[in-house]
């Protein structure tokens, strides 16, 4: 037998030999073709060639037809790549945004960094950086590149304060290393307050250690469950997801494996020390911007049916990426492998190694995935996210709302009440009482305030079709027309109709200003209705059990 087998063996070593051995004069073909082509450009072209920016966009456009995680960064990026694993850059220390009129503004100082330092508050106006006049056609990326820079270095920016009769003033702000937390807030919830709550951002190095020490703290107060949320979390690095896993499960457990695309080099990781707390009571918050690691801890905990899944089908994001140096001291972050949880899924949503004609991808449908069981048997499936025990709709956008945020009407009250409100009290406790949301009201300029309601929308395609097919009579129109005045509402009555969703808008805007973002975070606690459910659900420990329990 093992005669008959050598020769079979040898044979697909040579084909496979033959077939990288073509391959690799392909990439010496390519290459020397856009060589050819790139000289010729630069030489004969009618106008100056921007060599650098030529070629990082041939650069970008090779990476996009891969994936959307492999990425170059050039030697001028790496501090953006660097900032993805430590949590770290060189900067001010504030979100900006736009206005309605283009001008770009500091929206957020975060609580003692250098533009809080400096004086910036929410509101200001940039109008300039140094030498340089901030003008509405520049872009939020181009100032916050102005912004950024060495930790230890200095600007001086200009900025205009709205309702101040002092609005313009300079500020001179030092640089620093600005870390953002990775937990910008944990405490206790619930009626008892015995319901620990976390909310983690991102997966950095740091990631564990204070996710540790919050959930440390909270245990010498004496909770009696904990709710981790990774809502929006976009991950990060797969040992700080381990690290994390390993808080809750036994010394030795299998969190995820990985497997690239020589199948020798799959690694598996397992937890390495002592849990703190193995048998408390768990729920994990995800929604759709729940994503990489955020999905390897949420999943795996679901695997080894540790804790009870709260919120809506996480984003699908089953791929590992490494970061690799390259010459004159730029860097390509590749993906390199897929991982796989405990029960054995691959939760990644697209194929990106298919793709349709016109170069699209595509999730996987359901009909296609695959059903794995868990630890007790429960059944889940891969292919598409990590699949919630408990689903909670999500707060529904719309016309209106989008046209408040984008617009900015939202910040732009927030600027006028805190011109007004000098204290609001507990800013951790702040409520959009009803006369504030009749302030918000009254703000909003008709005239200014333009959005296309989705109705209106419909009613025109359907007359559109209506006619073309020979069907608007007079009374069909009529019809159409009477329905369209029973829709019909004006803008006060659709803020109206928004109110929970505004109070929401109106307190992460407001509090901030007085509070910071932790403030923010726990005033906003009561529309988070994924906690909320979790909650509940732990007031209930048989149906908690019940959902974990081994099936039959």
């Amino acid at each position: 037998m093992k005669k008959i087998f050598i020769p079979l063996i040898a044979g697909v070593a040579l084909v496979a030999g033959a077939e990288t051995r073509s391959s690799k004069a392909d990439i010496s073909r390519g290459i020397d073709i856009f060589s050819s082509v790139f000289r010729e450009v630069q030489l004969n072209y009618v106008d100056t060639l921007d060599a650098k920016k030529a070629i990082n966009t041939a650069i970008t456009y090779m990476l996009d037809e891969i994936d959307p995680y492999t990425e170059y960064y050039s030697s001028d990026d790496t501090e953006d790549l660097a900032q993805l694993s430590t949590g770290e850059y060189g900067g001010v220390g504030s979100v900006i945004n736009k206005a309605r009129d283009g001008r770009v503004r500091f929206s957020e100082p975060y609580e003692n960094t250098p533009s809080w330092r400096a004086g910036a508050r929410a509101g200001d106006v940039i109008l300039q950086i140094d030498t340089v006049k901030i003008t509405p056609d520049f872009t939020v990326a181009r100032v916050s590149e102005l912004l950024r820079g060495t930790a230890g270095t200095t600007i001086n920016v200009t900025v205009s304060r709205p309702y101040d009769p002092d609005s313009i003033k300079v500020l001179t702000i030092e640089r620093d290393k600005i870390h953002n937390p990775e937990v910008p807030y944990y405490g206790t919830v619930g009626p008892d307050g015995k319901v620990g709550y976390i909310i983690l951002n991102s997966f950095t190095e740091k990631a564990p250690q204070a996710v540790g020490e919050a959930l440390a703290d909270l245990q010498s107060r004496g909770i009696t469950s904990l709710v981790l949320d990774l809502q929006s979390n976009p991950g990060g690095l797969l040992e700080s997801a381990v690290e994390i896993v390993g808080l809750f499960v036994d010394k030795g457990t299998e969190v995820v494996r990985t497997r690239g695309r020589d199948p020798r080099n799959e690694r598996i990781y397992k937890t390495t020390r002592k849990p703190v707390a193995p048998d408390l009571p768990l729920a994990v918050l995800i929604n759709g911007g729940s994503a990489s690691s955020a999905e390897i801890v949420a999943g795996s905990l679901q695997d080894l049916d540790r804790a009870v899944i709260v919120g809506q089908r996480s984003f699908g994001k089953g791929l590992v990426q490494s970061s690799r140096p390259l010459p004159y001291d730029g860097a390509v972050k590749l993906t390199v492998a897929k991982y796989y949880i405990p029960s054995g899924r691959l939760i990644q949503a697209i194929d990106y190694s298919r793709r349709n004609p016109d170069g699209s991808v595509a999730r996987t449908p359901d009909s296609l995935t695959t059903v794995y069981p868990t630890l007790h048997g429960r059944q889940v499936r891969d292919g598409g996210g990590i699949t919630p025990d408990l689903r909670v709709e999500p707060i529904k956008s719309n016309r209106l709302l989008y046209t408040v945020q984008s617009g900015g009407w939202d910040i732009d009250f927030a600027n006028l009440f805190a011109s007004r409100n000098p204290e609001i009290g507990d800013p951790e406790k702040f409520v959009v009482t009803d006369s504030v949301f009749a302030e918000f009201k009254a703000f909003i300029n008709p005239d200014e305030f333009k959005y296309d309601k989705a109705y209106e929308a419909y009613m025109k395609t359907l007359r559109e079709s209506l006619e073309s097919e020979g069907y608007l009579t007079d009374t069909v129109s009529n019809y159409i027309t009477g329905l369209e005045q029973l829709l019909r509402r004006d803008l006060g009555e659709d803020l109206d109709h928004n109110r929970r969703e505004l109070n929401y808008l109106l307190i992460d805007a407001i509090v901030p200003r007085y509070g910071f973002r932790r403030a923010a975070l726990a005033a906003e606690l009561p529309y988070n209705d994924a906690l909320t459910r979790a909650v509940e659900l732990f007031s209930d420990p048989e149906a908690y059990k019940a959902i974990l329990a081994p099936q039959k």
